[in-house]
């Protein structure tokens, strides 16, 4: 077996219709409403399926629990205008610009938090190989 990208990953938060409205304009996300009210937020070819804490759906992670995720977005903007745009959403860096490895080599990061206390990390990458 050979894996070629993600589709797409399970959040488990604890207000659907906060997080929505925080990736949407934080990360410009697209809210998507599928399969009878469930939620998920698009960008690029992947998407993000939401669960609401205490309703998850099945099969699921073991022990779901919001605030509990580490995450890597690659931007397709120049850090400077993502630095720029989290500011003007008053969204606090926690750390950075900092330089980072990614699965493609160095980039350039900076970190904030989600609504659940997620870590979320936005990046550039030194060179165009997020283009590939």
């Amino acid at each position: 077996m050979k894996i070629n990208r993600l589709d797409h990953f399970v959040l488990t938060v604890a207000d659907i219709d906060t997080t929505c409205a925080f990736y949407a304009r934080a990360m410009g996300m697209e809210v998507v409403e599928f399969a009878n009210g469930r939620f998920s937020l698009t960008f690029g070819r992947q998407k993000i399926n939401l669960h609401q804490q205490g309703h998850e759906f099945e099969p699921k992670a073991a022990h779901p629990t919001p605030g509990s995720a580490d995450l890597c977005f690659i931007a397709a903007t120049g850090l400077p205008e993502v630095i720029t745009h989290l500011q003007s959403c008053n969204i606090p860096i926690i750390a950075g610009p900092i330089t980072r490895t990614g699965a493609m080599g160095a980039m350039h990061s900076v970190y904030f938090r989600d609504p659940d206390m997620n870590l979320i990390e936005v990046s550039t990458y030194q060179t165009n190989t997020e283009q590939i």
